[in-house]
């Protein structure tokens, strides 16, 4: 009989990223709970993380590689399988070039070492420009944003939760999302301690979830009026006198201020009242005791991103936090600093921030951060013609229900010339692949989150190395590494780690070059022997945290981060709260921050267009649940009952004056599906909400708990048609539909 042991983890099923303690007994995993000692988390777990061993342990879950042949997925070796990767991809770059691979990227990627490191590589090696990623159907709008206000489309602005004295959040569920776009463990127990400092939280949305049931005031506004509700904020603020006469220090940085002003007249509280659904005077309440406040940060997150303006929205959010004073201070909208980001250099122009540098080959959509509508896909592949695509890679990526017209991008990929999935599971999409290649259960893979420090609400650096051994196959890292050394025409079973030093001496050349780096003008080849001897993927962290903002650059400053300190400070190293760091962060010509960029100020007249519009119909939202993550774990037995079903939430007034029953027929520009009525008082009248992420109904995948409960692809009433033209994020909010009772 074994003895069980502890191993730390740091969570990766959603932005929150919690530290968990993995008991782990015959070197499976049998439980997990919050790590107390966790610098950032504190002991928080929600019921995702307590189901890390069902997950890690999903029976369903593949263990080996699947090849088709014959029309049927089967057991191949991996030898076997990177073979046929490398003929049959391998033939489509020499016949057609890199270019005519698709690329699509899974939300999942976000929380694995390898989504940050090594499927950059693998892209680049393609030097495709068809890449596809879930930030089209999600954050997009706010990256595009972040780039024309600061420069840089990831100078996230993230509300300082722990500090604020007035928390607005619009278009957001943080105690049942964990946070989004503001990684912040324990969301409940920041708005509590908000609560017991005196300090105040508004919920702008239009459904009563539990965030806005605990808020001192709840807003309900009509879905996808959210921009014209928060610029008539915009113009009280202005019209009262109510914005800060320096802009809280700011006002040597920033441009464009009288433009937003001229703006904002055409959009009084009593112009937008009507179209939002919302008092006039309701809008000037919250104007006042946002500008009222000792501090205040609006944080916005999917509700206002993925909606016809959603970039307008997620601008004008971070217009208030300036022009309120609440930008980059205490208390307001900051600026976090990842471990990884770059030592940073002396404040000075930048080269700015563009979209549409190339536009998709059918319908013309513009490119937005070297990416394209996952809307395009299904018509990128089935539309003949010069610069069609002919094989597809998906990694961590379920786009058949993530997508809208699912069905149409389902027949699509049944055409394509060739597929490639890295996925653990054989679900809607990777069906379609004539090769899937699995990457180990989250257990026997190292985590660090090089995405989400860069949101965090509070600077921290944590690693996680395997809790347990691989259980013989490849790690996901080894498998994109192969996949790069194949697509420049190395054969597969060269060594990986060649990838992983060529990224390493280039860095350092670059670094070493540049005048105001913290290692200028040392010898690369002394740098490089200082790295931790270990896998590829440590390396290149340990070399990212040296030259990093809290970094030793390379023993330079002795007390600064390595790997190995932060492998010594197994619950992490607290980096402290949220610090000031403008000007440094603006990478705009101008070295300002541009508050009225042109190619938002042009959209404007569109969404002043839209006040005239009818407000009589139905409209359909989404929505989160606690114990859901999009499509990926619907197939835990841990997370399947309880409240997460997918029902049809609708008000009982609305329910009664339509005669429903149990079920109802919902009919949208894509088509129409039945789903179980649920009756919820919050929800705003002429409102409905269906979950994302269901339809597990489709033949020929292996989950079988998801499949005994499918619910319905909300998706599939959508015909992709209406994009955000300015991010290119499908509008997947505040859709208009037909409701009647099934039957």
């Amino acid at each position: 009989m074994t003895q069980a042991t502890t191993a730390l983890r740091i969570c990766p099923l959603c932005e929150a990223t919690c530290g968990l303690t993995l008991t782990i007994d015959d070197g499976r995993v049998v439980g997990a709970r919050g790590d107390r000692d966790d610098v950032f988390s504190k002991g928080f777990i929600c019921p995702k993380g307590a189901s890390f061993a069902e997950l890690d342990n999903d029976p369903d879950r593949l263990v080996g590689p699947l090849v088709r042949r014959d029309g049927v997925l089967t057991e191949a070796s991996w030898d076997e399988a990177f073979t046929v990767v490398a003929e049959r991809l391998g033939t489509v770059v020499r016949d057609y070039g890199g270019t005519s691979v698709g690329v699509y990227l899974g939300n999942p990627n976000a929380h694995t070492v390898a989504g940050g490191l090594y499927a950059p590589l693998m892209i680049r090696a393609l030097g495709t420009r068809q890449l596809y990623t879930a930030s089209t159907l999600d954050q997009m709008p706010k990256h595009v944003a972040l780039g024309y206000m600061f420069g840089s489309p990831v100078a996230f602005t993230v509300p300082d939760v722990d500090r604020t004295d007035h928390l607005v959040i619009i278009g957001a569920n943080p105690l049942v999302s964990n946070g989004s776009v503001a990684t912040a463990a324990n969301f409940p127990g920041k708005l509590r301690a908000l609560r017991k400092r005196g300090g105040r939280l508004t919920v702008i949305d239009p459904a009563r979830t539990r965030t806005a049931e605990v808020a001192d005031r709840h807003i309900a506004p009509r879905p996808g009026t959210d921009a014209a509700l928060l610029f008539a904020v915009v113009h009280v603020l202005f019209q009262e006198d109510l914005v800060t006469v320096d802009l809280g220090g700011l006002a040597d940085y920033v441009n464009g201020v009288d433009q937003v002003r001229a703006l904002a007249d055409n959009f009084s509280p009593e112009a937008v009242a009507n179209h939002c659904g919302v008092a006039a005077e309701d809008i000037r309440t919250l104007a006042r005791e946002i500008a009222a406040a000792s501090s205040a940060a609006v944080y916005g997150r999917i509700g206002i991103s993925t909606v016809e303006f959603g970039t307008l929205g997620s601008w004008l959010v971070d217009v208030i936090n300036v022009v309120t004073g609440n930008l980059d201070r205490p208390g307001g909208a900051m600026f976090p600093l990842s471990p990884v980001a770059p030592a940073p250099r002396p404040p000075g122009p930048g080269r700015g921030f563009v979209t549409g540098r190339w536009h998709s080959r059918v319908s013309g959509y513009a490119e937005a951060l070297s990416e394209l509508p996952v809307t395009a896909l299904a018509e990128e592949i089935d539309t003949p013609g010069e610069g069609q695509i002919k094989a597809m890679i998906t990694i961590a990526g379920n786009p058949v229900l993530s997508a809208p017209d699912g069905d149409r991008l389902n027949r699509a990929l049944d055409g394509v010339g060739f597929m490639l999935s890295i996925d653990p599971y054989l679900n809607e999409t990777t069906r379609h692949a004539d090769v899937i290649l699995p990457p180990p259960p989250p257990s026997q893979s190292a985590h660090f989150d090089f995405m989400f420090n860069g949101m965090a609400v509070r600077n921290n650096a944590r690693y996680s190395p395997p809790a347990v051994p691989l259980d013989g196959r490849p790690n996901e890292s080894e498998m994109l590494s192969r996949l790069t050394l194949i697509l420049y025409g190395v054969s597969y079973d060269g060594d990986p780690t060649l990838v992983d030093e060529q990224v390493i001496a280039k860095t350092l050349t670059k670094e070493t070059e540049d005048v105001m780096s913290p290692v200028a003008g040392r010898p690369v080849e002394e740098l490089t022997a200082m790295l931790i001897a270990g896998p590829g993927y440590e390396r290149r962290l340990d070399m990212m945290l040296r030259l990093g903002a809290y970094g030793d650059a390379f023993g330079a400053k002795p007390d600064g981060l390595t790997l190995e300190r932060l492998k010594s400070a197994p619950h992490g190293v607290d980096l402290g709260p949220l610090q000031p760091r403008l000007p440094e962060v603006l990478r705009t010509p101008t070295g300002r921050i541009e508050l009225a960029p042109e190619p938002l100020i042009a959209d404007t007249a569109r969404l002043r267009d839209s006040l005239g519009r009818s407000t009589d119909g139905f409209v359909l939202i989404g929505r989160r649940h606690l114990r859901s993550n999009n499509s990926w774990l619907h197939n835990l037995p841990a997370l399947a009952g309880g409240t997460n079903r997918c029902t049809l939430q609708i008000h009982p007034d609305d329910a009664a004056k339509l005669g429903l029953g149990d079920n109802a027929v919902i009919k949208g520009p894509g088509g129409d599906l039945v789903a179980p009525v649920e009756l919820a008082p919050g929800m705003r009248r002429g409102v409905v909400s269906l979950p994302h992420g269901w339809g597990h109904d489709r033949g020929g995948t292996r989950q079988g708990v998801a499949c005994g409960q499918p619910g319905v692809n909300v998706n599939q009433l959508n015909n992709g048609n209406q994009l955000d033209p300015l991010s290119g994020t499908a509008v997947l909010n505040g859709i208009p539909v037909d409701i009647a009772p099934a039957g």
